[in-house]
């Protein structure tokens, strides 16, 4: 197969790319970014069907040495800027009677080691970045295939054909999958799926906060409650709303399924924010109303995780980065480590320019190297979280102390 590719659509037009990249999250666009700035031919295939076609969340920490670091990498530093709240890494962490526990407060001078940036506002900066027509949005990738047509026993060295559940299809030498938690290319590389954590999580939002819910908006910053078995986070985002995040992992919430057999109807957001505040009847009132304040859908999610240390055989031509490869705990680290892996990656494809798949294969050893340490850690953290002495623990790791201690 040529080193250059054809993308056949529906229509019968064909355009031509070098790199092929599944998914448009931060970590696939910051490749993009940073192979299109090297003058690399790159198409994102995003299953969205545009930048508007759905909510992206709330906000993430970009941390300087990993997502701060690539995108000084790819020259958005200042638009980066632009967007960032620094007084995101404010803290204040309680239990849930209201004692205060633990207290960050952002001085005027931070060096912004992790600040804020919604993930609407990441996006649209990365986004707005490539070359017109480097997206092909509502591409929900259905199949891959090696080019010598076996998709599973192939060593791809002849590339690979990919199929959309639009019908189109493209053939690329080199395929990112970026793809997420849900995979479509993990397969082709290894048998690991997520496990689920024992951990069960509903986010809702409160508009407008400083308007509708004046009352509200003073305790919203970066707030974090922790209970016996659950807790709460309320989060600022930059168009004036609040995210309200709440996170089950007792005894009697952790199974896989608990969301669709607590009896709690979350097609019916009123009737389910009724259900949730019983959850939470020994709660602080503030703590309460902000359940009570989300308008508009609640979004339960499980969360799971791949095997820390989970590592595969190279196959020519195909890679993943970000949650695809090491699905972790959502504890900070996710988006950071998918947008260091952008930055190794595009780093190891300049290096061999006529070897790509020299380079592939030894960005995914220092990338088993350095996220099996990132996801060890994150896996602690969320055990320190869940653990019955979750709240003593977060103080003390947050004050630099042994957090096992203060579960003794």
């Amino acid at each position: 197969m040529a080193n250059t590719t054809k993308t056949t659509d529906t229509t019968d037009t064909t355009s031509t790319a070098d790199v092929a990249i599944v998914g448009g999250g931060p970590g696939g666009l910051t490749l993009a970014r940073l192979l299109t700035m090297r003058g690399v031919r790159v198409t994102v295939y995003e299953r969205d069907a545009g930048r508007a076609a759905r909510t992206q969340g709330g906000t993430l920490d970009l941390h300087a040495d990993t997502g701060q670091r690539a995108l000084r990498a790819a020259g958005l530093t200042e638009a980066f800027r632009r967007h960032a709240r620094p007084e995101g890494e404010d803290m204040l962490l309680l239990d849930h009677t209201g004692t205060v526990l633990h207290r960050d407060d952002t001085p005027d001078d931070s060096p912004a080691l992790r600040p804020e940036i919604d993930r609407t506002d990441l996006r649209d900066l990365l986004l707005d970045s490539l070359p017109p027509g480097t997206v092909a949005w509502g591409r929900a990738l259905r199949t891959a295939t090696s080019g010598d047509g076996d998709g599973n026993g192939g060593d791809g060295g002849d590339g690979w054909q990919l199929e959309f559940a639009d019908g189109s299809r493209a053939e690329h030498r080199t395929v990112i999958g970026a793809d997420g938690a849900h995979s479509r290319l993990r397969p082709l590389l290894t048998d690991a799926t997520p496990r689920h954590l024992g951990v069960n999580t509903v986010e809702g939002a409160i508009p407008d906060l400083d308007r509708t819910r004046p009352d509200l908006a003073a305790v919203v910053g970066r707030y974090w409650v922790v209970g016996d078995g659950h807790s709460l986070v309320a989060q600022r985002c930059s168009d004036g709303s609040a995210r309200i995040g709440l996170t089950f992992y007792g005894p009697a919430h952790r199974a896989p399924d608990w969301l669709t057999t607590c009896g709690i109807p979350f097609e019916d957001p009123d009737a389910a924010r009724a259900a949730l505040l019983p959850l939470f009847a020994d709660w602080t009132p503030e703590c309460r109303a902000l359940i009570a304040a989300c308008t508009g859908p609640l979004t339960p999610r499980t969360l799971t995780a791949l095997p820390v240390g989970l590592r595969w055989p190279h196959r020519p031509g195909l890679t993943l980065l970000g949650d695809a490869a090491h699905l972790m705990p959502p504890v900070g680290h996710g988006a950071n480590a998918a947008m260091r892996d952008a930055l190794e990656l595009a780093t190891a494809l300049a290096a061999t320019p006529d070897d790509p798949d020299a380079a592939l294969h030894a960005y995914e050893e220092e990338m088993f190297t350095r996220t099996t340490r990132v996801a060890a850690e994150s896996a602690r953290i969320l055990e320190m979280i869940t653990s019955p002495a979750g709240a003593p623990r977060i103080a003390a790791f947050f004050r630099g102390e042994d957090d096992r201690a203060a579960a003794r």
